[in-house]
């Protein structure tokens, strides 16, 4: 037969486990709601990282731009720099070497305001436009950089 000490533990027992099963089920509810949050966190994190490689992307267009831009204006001025120097070369080469006056520096009247020595060259044009970024290609050869 069964004693009344045998009921009571088994009453004790059985409280036992109702106490330890809400435990667990309040546990788990909890860990339920944590990763609902984590979720949301995680496609938060997701969109954020999205939104960023596009700025990389872009940024990393930009820079190609910007560094293409750089190359074409130090073309430019290379080739503003080699117009200068053939200006003056063959300036150089045209000029003759002027024959020695027999008057005396004394004697020679000085003009407090000489004329100043204005030296003009051509500046080549492009043979490809694709090294002008913005389209506008100068028709008076002049440098535009921007």
């Amino acid at each position: 037969m069964i004693s009344l000490e045998q009921v009571e533990l088994l009453e004790s027992r059985v409280a036992k486990a109702i106490e330890y099963v809400r435990k667990v089920t309040a546990e788990n509810a909890a860990l339920v709601s944590e990763k609902a949050g984590l979720q949301a966190r995680l496609e938060s994190n997701q969109k954020r990282i999205d939104e960023l490689e596009v700025l990389v992307m872009r940024f990393k267009e930009d820079q190609g731009r910007i560094e293409d831009g750089i190359l074409a204006a130090l073309d430019r001025l290379n080739q503003f720099e080699d117009a200068f120097e053939k200006s003056l070369n063959e300036k150089k080469n045209t000029k003759k070497p002027a024959a020695k006056s027999a008057v005396k520096d004394t004697e020679k009247p000085v003009s407090a305001a000489a004329p100043s020595k204005e030296i003009f060259f051509e500046i080549p044009k492009k043979e490809a436009p694709d090294d002008d970024l913005d389209g506008d290609s100068s028709a008076e050869g002049e440098l535009d950089i921007f």
